[in-house]
């Protein structure tokens, strides 16, 4: 009863097509480009000074706060729909 059902492939039948043929090519060499060293581009470098890194604390910690509230809001839904559904359930088992 709790066997799945596994179909069987059936063999194929009629016009089959045969199996492609590869043919190998020759590899020829060539010269290889010129290797000029580039110079590598000027980066500016990042200076964080004390108000920068106190604006990336509090974003950080504002994201952290927003996605938390969002997280526990979404908590505190399924429990309240599951205390609902809790309650339809008796309510109508009473009848």
């Amino acid at each position: 009863m709790f066997r799945p059902k596994v179909p069987t492939m059936p063999q194929p039948t009629g016009l089959t097509t045969p199996p492609a043929v590869v043919e190998t090519t020759a590899v020829t060499p060539h010269a290889p480009a010129s290797t000029a060293a580039t110079p590598a581009p000027n980066r500016s470098v990042v200076q964080l000074t004390p108000g920068t890194v106190l604006a990336l604390v509090g974003g950080g910690t504002a994201v952290v706060l927003v996605v938390g509230a969002v997280l526990v809001s979404m908590l505190l839904t399924a429990a309240s729909v599951a205390v609902c559904a809790l309650t339809v359930r008796s309510v109508i088992a009473r009848r």
